[in-house]
């Protein structure tokens, strides 16, 4: 009996940091790495109405919550415990920094949906973190089930300030100001500033009355009742929640992304392959992938997912990175537009990666530590960091050797077009940038299993495992 008491506080020692902000209860992993939520007796009567009243089922039917069994737990030790329930494992946790426009737009009207459906269901989200939604099988899905409160007379969306600042503000300053603003959620992982957004946005956002009100005239708010939310002091009828949240659904809606052309965002529309050349490759790809049969993926420099949809096409879990927020758009939109299950688009900046953030830097995982991961692809990637970035090869096969047990990875030599661009208006420095060389430093770490010359082009793709 003391082993089994044992094993349960071990359970609950290796908790998930992200969880720990919530006094209704925390995730944790057993001693098998299969995650469970515990909840606290404190949110027994609105876990309670969340599932008999139906709001449950009914996001479920939709997949706009993420699925869960209760576990029966006999030894119950904590008294703080009143039940423990198994989530349906998401296969890659993504922040909200590495989403493009329209995966955070969905985020956010996902959010809202859910929100209206509560108040109907006489329940409310009692926060709207974007860090409560995922994507998984190709669309976003919210994943605290301990959101959602029993909904009290009288009372407005205490969430609404941080849905603002977690979604109409970054939303906001990606249209109006620049794309790239959605980084200042790396910075503010509690949300962006209401004034800050406010200070960066342009006038001709003043005038539109959606965004003067949910922007501008709340960071004012928020500066007069600094230590309260401002809209929470007022009493508020549930017909005027539904009207604040349907306004705030329009306003979403109504903010649109200019498209801009970038270097690579149109990569594949002038390739230098030709198109024997780009089908051979392709079909090397596969046959690899039908050798290694991977449970998961990670596709680094993928633009817009060409290369991607081909491990997912072989229902690989595949996680689809780039540098280029316009080409993670773009592969967002045919994800959405073919309706595929398998590939997640995400920004990710390989010479300055997602670091861990928040507290103790362990409340958001770094990208390195979400690996390793089965298989990554570096397709037409290695010249760009060894080149662009002056990145010893050296150290390139020391950093995939961290993050997978099987690499198929495209050598790209100088004289190739698209590397000779890259040294046109500089000088050329990389002596160790060869072939030979390349082999022999990833030859440190990986086993060599195949090695192809891709036809009527001079680069070379290859299979190597993991030593």
């Amino acid at each position: 009996m003391d082993q089994m008491k044992k094993n349960s506080q071990n359970k609950r020692n290796r908790r998930v940091l992200s969880s720990f902000r919530d006094p209704s209860g925390h995730l944790f992993y057993d001693n098998s790495g299969v995650l469970y939520r515990m909840i606290n007796k404190s949110y027994k009567k609105h876990y309670e109405y969340f599932v008999q009243s139906g709001l449950f089922d009914l996001l479920k039917k939709e997949k706009s919550i993420v699925d869960f069994k209760e576990i029966k737990n006999e030894q119950q030790d904590d008294e703080e415990m009143f039940k423990i329930i198994k989530p349906k494992k998401i296969p890659f946790i993504s922040h909200p920094y590495e989403w493009c426009f329209s995966q955070l737009k969905d985020a956010a009207l996902l959010t809202l949906h859910i929100q209206n459906l509560s108040l109907k269901k006489n329940m409310t989200l009692k926060d709207a973190s974007a860090f409560n939604v995922q994507f998984f099988e190709g669309r976003p899905i919210h994943i605290d089930t301990l959101s959602f409160e029993k909904y009290q007379k009288g009372e407005p969306w205490l969430a609404y300030r941080q849905f603002c600042q977690h979604f109409l503000a970054p939303l906001a300053l990606m249209s109006y100001t620049d794309l790239r603003l959605n980084q200042l959620s790396k910075n503010f992982i509690d949300g962006i500033p209401l004034d800050l957004a406010s200070s960066l946005l342009p006038y001709k956002t003043k005038v539109r009355f959606s965004l003067l009100a949910h922007i501008h005239i709340h960071a004012k708010a928020q500066k007069r009742y600094s230590k309260t939310n401002a809209v929470s002091e007022k009493k508020l009828s549930k017909t005027s929640v539904l009207a604040l949240i349907d306004n705030l659904e329009q306003c979403i809606k109504g903010i649109t992304l200019k498209k801009k052309n970038t270097e690579w965002g149109e990569y594949y529309s002038h390739t230098n392959y030709s198109k024997e050349s780009f089908n051979n490759k392709g079909e090397d790809i596969k046959n690899m992938l039908r050798e290694i049969k991977p449970k998961s993926l990670w596709d680094l420099g993928a633009n817009s997912g060409l290369f991607s949809r081909l491990a997912g096409a072989l229902n690989i879990p595949t996680v689809s990175f780039d540098v280029d927020l316009n080409a993670v758009e773009e592969n967002y939109k045919t994800v959405k537009r073919q309706k595929e299950k398998f590939v997640l688009p995400l920004f990710l900046d390989l010479t300055n990666p997602s670091p861990s953030l928040g507290w103790s830097n362990e409340e958001r995982l770094s990208f390195m530590k979400r690996g390793p991961v089965d298989v990554i692809m570096a397709l037409a990637l290695i010249h760009h960091l060894a080149i662009s970035n002056n990145t010893p090869l050296s150290y390139l096969a020391n950093f995939f050797q961290k993050l997978c047990k099987h690499l198929i990875i495209e050598f790209v030599p100088k004289e190739d077009s698209n590397a000779a661009k890259l040294l046109e208006t500089r000088e050329d420095i990389f002596h160790e940038y060869d072939q030979e060389n390349f082999e022999l430093q990833f030859k440190k770490y990986f086993h060599i299993e195949k090695r192809l010359k891709l036809k009527s082009s001079k680069r070379t793709l290859y299979l190597m495992k993991k030593k």
